[in-house]
């Protein structure tokens, strides 16, 4: 489970954020809705610690993340959160194979190729395992992030606008794939987005 109580975070005087409270317990999938300039990404920078706010909280279970060190707050994030970024940031030397292995590697954990494959496989990329990341299109890097994502079986999934460059065809495979895969392995997913499509599959919403 992931909730936040009281979270605050400014910019500047001029650019300041309240968010509402939000809780998604394990298994559960939550959409944050909100055109661009309401603070989606923000939230989900919170979320993640990428970003430390100024009040609130932001709990893992029943953990105050907040407090965390630097070093701290890396170690969670890399054991405990997938995320998926708007823009997907790969090691350009890696291929999409290794890419999609580097949690792995980050948490200290076993690479299992068995499971990048199989990601691969569902999200329809598998025929690029072993190109670079730059050859392939944009949509096709989107579900590479994804499946990344997903490697170390996270608590939590945090996805920032992942269905925004697909079609409707891949939109409804990949939010289909990270319900699934939340349900499977007991995690919370937040999704922030202004994709309308999703609206009708995420019955659990919050508008900012």
């Amino acid at each position: 489970m992931i909730s936040c109580q009281n979270l605050t975070f400014s910019y500047s005087p001029q650019k300041r954020f309240t968010f509402p409270d939000i809780t998604c317990a394990d298994r559960e999938a939550l959409l944050i809705l909100g055109q661009s300039g309401r603070g989606k990404t923000t939230l989900l920078h919170l979320m993640a610690l990428l970003l430390r706010p100024e009040g609130g909280s932001v709990m893992i279970g029943d953990k105050d993340i907040t407090p965390l060190s630097v070093a701290e707050a890396a170690a969670v994030r890399a054991s405990q959160i997938g995320i998926v970024y708007q823009k997907p940031h790969f090691v350009s030397s890696l291929s999409v194979l290794e890419n999609v292995l580097l949690p792995n590697y980050l948490a200290q954990k076993f690479q299992d190729k068995n499971r990048a494959r199989a990601l691969a496989e569902e999200l329809g990329f598998a025929e690029h395992l072993s190109k670079k990341t730059h050859q392939l299109s944009q949509g096709e890097q989107q579900r590479v992030s994804i499946a990344r994502a997903l490697m170390n079986n996270p608590a939590v999934i945090l996805a920032d606008e992942p269905t925004s460059s697909l079609d409707d065809d891949n939109c409804d495979k990949v939010i289909t794939l990270l319900k699934n895969q939340s349900e499977q392995i007991g995690a919370s997913l937040v999704v922030v987005t202004h994709d309308q499509r999703l609206k009708d599959v995420v019955a659990n919403q919050v508008k900012l």
